[in-house]
């Protein structure tokens, strides 16, 4: 057995590649050499700025020889009167092989030839000299680039290549134009601590090597070592510092030998808001903050960066970060203080010339429209005058910070300056946390709104922006989706689960797109609303799927298949929909929904055939019992008697299981009416019994349907 290394070694690397890249070796280079049937092997993947490496141990120096059975023509067609024809002549010499050497086996469709041939395995090194181009050009990246005069891709030039079997060099060359970069066993290690090139003996002596050049390779161990290195410093600052894990991945792959270094603000810079400062340090310098303790709420006049340069020149480093930082942080209280002249109100004049999108005018339209959406959700809940004052303010001012001076420069800080300006302006702390939060969540890890103002102010905001781009026709297609509208929708509904919140869904829509047909007449406002209907029971079978993990079929059975009775509920009523969802998986897993579902759907399957509307519940009205020739007709019907108090009781208060709790009492009598022994022929040759008896079970299906459609249940 050998080992094996490969180092690409390049200009310095777009951090976000180096992780992206380990990701996909990982999975490409195990694969390509299982393929190989090279795949007991132990493969270790890392990667620096300057370098990506593979370790690849236990390889064997040949792969085995494999014995393979390869298929040829039908025999009809191999064989004519026991003799070869052109066919099997042709598919022996294709094969190499003769054709006396050809067997006749049986199959699922009849007899073939085949033939059975031992294929010698080939050297490992030289699979490996086939393979390892393709490890590196297959790597993708989002910006690709070409370099020298050669039509080579990849994000950085590659300057060196390290290619070791053992101890020797594996011949590789990468040409591009006149660009030729040779394998050699010279490693590049630290710029600044190592400068001159390492020789690697082997590719065992591989990580010693380049310890030894102060490049910590292994970006796992970076991880660590940097983790511990900030809080270290913070506690010896006698803080606590925030890591934030988009910015440690960032900052793993920018350095080869880091080093905690702690800088320092002058601490006038404290009276900015946090956010202020955090964004600063974390999104434009790439520093970890320091709080004064766990609650993280007041920051220290302090920040730690990772270095890669020398440790011995800390102070130089500290020094000139902090100058950095100061500068930045300067600009930020100069439009903080400039922004604070004005009131929050007094900048909404200026949405007007700010483009919402071309066709749709200016931010200060959308505002307008927000503020009518958010009203006519407060009028739905029948919320307080109080309530719908705080809702409409906040609607107003969502935003004003758009267009100010530190939003400007820093637009991370959107709603989090208004909700800041709001305070300062005097507005009430409902306001000021709506501001902020209705823009909750950004994304799907981001948290949910907790405020009612905050939520329904959320909800208006996407609420127009799907109908408004839905109404220029601008509808996602496969994974494009630029207005992020799938996003969107599912934040409505989440918001709506999470509050608690009775909105009616289908409702907002009509109406919105009402009035968004008076801005775009010849919308076809028919069509516009059949499309975002069918958008979000999209984004509700989605979101029942797989963040609530129901069955696909259950799933189907609330929301119906081709039903838009189901569609106008699942969307008139967001909560029910949920639970009725959740309780159709409880009653599976726990074995009430078997015990149920023959009758249920034989009765549901057999009405089909019948005119009984979907909605009636009451056989008083729809069943003649003047009609009735057996006893199994009477109890399907005393049963039904019984069941309708307690479906409409199910419905008021959505407790569905005092509805299965009362089907499964009926079931029984169902069971006979079906198959008892005073069983009854439904399709009778009398066409008002016939009748009679479908209604029977037409009843039945309604009152099922109150939860679910059962014909949409794979049992």
């Amino acid at each position: 057995m050998s080992d094996f290394l490969l180092e690409v070694g390049t200009e310095d690397l777009p951090a976000g590649f180096v992780g992206d890249a380990i990701r996909q070796w990982e999975k490409m280079i195990p694969a390509s050499l299982a393929a190989e049937a090279l795949s007991d092997s132990n493969i270790q993947i890392y990667g620096t700025p300057r370098r990506l490496s593979a370790i690849i141990t236990n390889l064997p120096d040949r792969q085995l020889d494999r014995v393979e059975e390869i298929k040829g023509p039908p025999a009809a067609a191999a064989y004519k009167d026991g003799v070869p024809t052109p066919a099997a002549v042709g598919f022996a010499k294709k094969q190499g092989v003769d054709v006396a050497s050809l067997e006749l086996r049986p199959t699922d469709k009849g007899e073939f030839i085949f033939i059975t041939k031992t294929i010698a395995g080939r050297d490992t090194k030289d699979i490996l000299t086939e393979l390892i181009p393709q490890w590196i050009f297959k790597l993708e990246g989002k910006r690709l680039m070409r370099w020298a005069n050669g039509d080579l891709k990849f994000p950085r030039p590659i300057r060196w290549l390290v290619t070791l079997w053992n101890d020797d060099i594996l011949p590789i060359e990468i040409v591009n134009g006149e660009d030729v970069v040779k394998s050699d066993r010279i490693s590049q290690t630290h710029r600044v601590l190592h400068p001159e090139p390492a020789s690697v003996v082997s590719a065992a002596q591989y990580l010693k090597t380049l310890a030894y050049g102060f490049v910590h390779i292994d970006q796992n161990q970076r991880k660590t070592d940097i983790q511990q290195q900030i809080q270290a410093a913070a506690t010896k600052m006698g803080g606590v510092a925030e890591i934030y894990p988009d910015l440690l991945a960032e900052v793993v792959n920018l350095v080869e030998y880091p080093t905690a270094v702690v800088g320092k603000f002058d601490d006038e810079f404290l009276n900015l808001p946090p956010e202020v400062i955090t964004t600063v340090m974390v999104t434009h310098q790439r520093y970890f903050p320091i709080f004064t303790d766990s609650t993280k709420q007041k920051l220290l006049p302090n920040f730690i960066t990772i270095s890669n340069g020398d440790p011995a020149k800390s102070d130089i480093i500290a020094a000139g970060n902090g100058r950095v930082v100061r500068a930045r942080l300067a600009d930020g209280q100069y439009f903080y203080n400039a922004d604070l002249a004005q009131p929050l109100a007094d900048y909404l004049p200026k949405l007007e010339t700010v483009t919402f999108q071309a066709d749709l005018g200016s931010v200060k339209l959308k505002v307008d429209r927000i503020v009518t959406n958010a009203n006519s959700i407060a009028a739905q809940l029948n919320l307080t005058p109080q309530q719908s004052q705080n809702i409409s303010r906040a609607a107003l001012l969502c935003k004003a910070d758009l267009v100010t001076q530190m939003v400007g420069e820093f637009p991370e800080l959107q709603g989090i300056m208004g909700s800041k300006y709001a305070i300062a302006n005097g507005e009430s702390i409902e306001v000021a946390t709506a501001i902020v939060e209705h823009y909750l969540p950004r994304n799907a890890e981001d948290s949910l709104p907790q405020t009612l103002t905050g939520q329904i102010v959320g909800i208006a905001d996407r609420l127009d922006t799907l109908v408004c781009i839905f109404g220029l026709g601008m509808l996602p297609t496969g994974s494009s989706d630029p207005f992020a509208l799938r996003r969107a929708a599912n934040a409505i509904i989440n918001i709506a689960w999470d509050a608690n919140l009775g909105i009616n869904l289908e409702q907002l829509i009509a109406k919105i797109v009402t009035e968004f047909k008076q801005i775009r007449t010849q919308v076809n406002t028919a069509e516009l609303i059949q499309q975002l209907q069918d958008f979000f029971i999209q984004r509700l079978r989605n979101l029942l799927q797989e963040d609530k993990q129901i069955d696909y079929d259950l799933v189907n059975a609330v929301l119906g298949e081709n039903d838009r009775e189901y569609t106008q509920r699942a969307l008139t009523d967001l909560l029910d929909t949920r639970e009725r969802a959740l309780f159709l998986q409880q009653i599976r897993d726990n074995g009430t929904l078997e015990s149920i579902y023959p009758t249920v759907n034989r009765s549901s399957k057999l009405a089909a055939q019948g005119n009984l509307d979907t909605q009636q519940l009451a056989p008083t009205q729809v069943v003649q019992t003047s009609l009735f020739k057996k006893p199994s007709e009477q109890a399907v019907y005393d049963g039904l008697i019984a069941l309708e108090p307690q479906t409409k009781a199910a419905q008021a208060s959505r407790n569905y299981q005092q509805l299965i709790d009362a089907l499964a009492q009926l079931t029984p009598a169902i069971s006979s009416f079906f198959d008892g022994e005073d069983s009854v022929l439904v399709m009778d040759s009398n066409p008002e019994i016939k009748t009679n008896r479908l209604n029977l079970l037409g009843l039945v299906r309604n009152h099922a349907r109150v939860l679910a459609d059962f014909g949409s249940i794979v049992n």
